[in-house]
């Protein structure tokens, strides 16, 4: 790793494969095709909803590409500075020059001083930037990764301390990969068509049943028998017609880790477990208490237990 300022290690994560992390052969595929992009410079976007996974796959494919990351996260608040840099603070210099013992100078001055925030951080070094939810930030925020990602330089807002140039080129080992829900998601923006046209956007669906049983159980540590109940549940959640928002793996990591906490039994006949589902995937799918569908979500919730329990 280059030399880093104290303020440029703040902002780098080591990249490295995570312990708990399951690799079922759906995710081998999705690691494998981004990788190729990778090799010839191309920025992938994982889109999908929420719960697909997008943040972790983006962090494990960070972790085979083998640089240091740059992780950023898309907030409406955000501006070009946010990304870049600008001045920020006062520097203060003190010289005193006393080479004649009979005259004393000193000179004060006090200026800003520039520093690089973590999109700069990542084009000077070659580092790996995960921008995640970039399209919650708004587009102006996000055009200086046109010339980024096309032409391989940084456009500067200004002229940094020491240095001439309005502009810096891109190290060639940096590369970018992206995350965001469908626009329709509240708190979105619409991507920049220019910006959508220089990545590749992989679209990630909710996991296999492999993966999603896989994950539960390793998350949880309950056995796989009743990982896979808790999975046919949720999954048998998010294909009916009732539910205001689809149940996510991790509403099956939550059951299982409670569960486990409790020593409770997947059953229908468990009156604990009963109403530990209810209480997870009531609330995860509807959008309030006085929901018109929550008896209907209530009911569906019994028969799915019953049916795989």
């Amino acid at each position: 790793m280059p030399y880093l300022s104290t303020e440029e290690e703040q902002a780098v994560i080591e990249a490295r494969p995570m312990a708990d992390f399951i690799e079922t052969p759906y995710v081998k595929r999705i690691t494998s095709r981004a990788l190729n992009y990778f090799k010839v410079g191309i920025p992938v976007h994982f889109r999908g909803p929420t719960g697909t996974g997008k943040t972790t796959m983006a962090l494990h494919v960070a972790s085979k590409i083998g640089r240091p990351v740059v992780l950023f996260h898309g907030d409406e608040e955000h501006k070009t500075s946010d990304l870049v840099g600008g001045e920020q603070g006062y520097h203060y210099r003190y010289l005193k020059d006393n080479f004649i013992s009979s005259v004393l100078k000193v000179e004060q001055d006090m200026s800003k001083r520039w520093m690089d925030n973590r999109l700069t951080i990542a084009c000077k070094h070659g580092f790996t930037l995960i921008y995640d939810e970039f399209t919650r930030s708004k587009p102006e925020a996000n055009n200086i990764l046109l010339s980024i990602l096309q032409e391989k330089v940084m456009d500067l807002p200004m002229k940094r301390d020491g240095d001439e140039r309005h502009y810096l080129k891109v190290h060639p080992d940096f590369c970018a990969i992206f995350t965001s829900n469908p626009e329709e998601y509240a708190g979105t923006h619409k991507a920049q068509d220019a910006l959508r046209d220089r990545m590749v956007t992989m679209d990630l669906e909710y996991f296999d049943r492999k993966t999603e049983v896989a994950i539960t159980q390793a998350k949880s540590g309950i056995p796989k028998e009743d990982a896979e109940k808790i999975v046919d549940i949720v999954r048998g959640m998010r294909t009916s017609n009732p539910c205001e928002f689809p149940p996510t793996v991790r509403s099956c990591i939550i059951l299982g880790k409670v569960l486990g906490a409790i020593k409770g039994k997947v059953s229908a006949s468990d009156s604990q477990f009963k109403q530990l589902a209810k209480d997870v995937l009531v609330s995860q799918t509807t959008r309030s208490p006085w929901s018109p569908r929550r008896k209907e979500i209530e009911n569906l919730v019994k028969d799915l237990i019953k049916k795989y329990c």
